[in-house]
């Protein structure tokens, strides 16, 4: 189980359990809550789903951190990402199409 102290951890597990956790699901888990904390189950469903959204929303930033990350180490490193390189080879290929149309001879009319 994830400790207090480690945040990540803990916001990684909450995202596997949003993915996992289906409308059926969350209808079933607010009926029980409800029952249990004594709140009415409409009450319960709307936590669930804010939590749910923040969750989506905690995940969706953490993954976007963790690629934005990543592409620092790289820039970092001197490497390319294949977007960078694919990006660079098209230039390449319209470069060496404009220098073949200036090379060709042309016709003497």
């Amino acid at each position: 189980m994830a400790e207090p102290d480690k945040p990540l951890e803990r916001l990684a597990l909450a995202a596997v359990g949003v993915l996992a956790l289906t409308a059926e699901r969350l209808d079933e888990l607010a009926t029980e809550l409800s029952e249990r904390g004594g709140m009415r189950r409409d009450e319960v469903r709307q936590l669930l789903e804010d939590s749910l959204t923040r969750w989506r929303g905690d995940a969706a930033r953490l993954g976007e951190r963790a690629g934005e990350t990543l592409a620092g180490v790289l820039r970092q490193l001197g490497l390319v990402t294949r977007e960078d390189f694919e990006e660079l080879e098209l230039r390449v290929a319209q470069l060496e199409h404009r220098l073949r149309l200036v090379e060709r001879p042309r016709a003497v009319s």
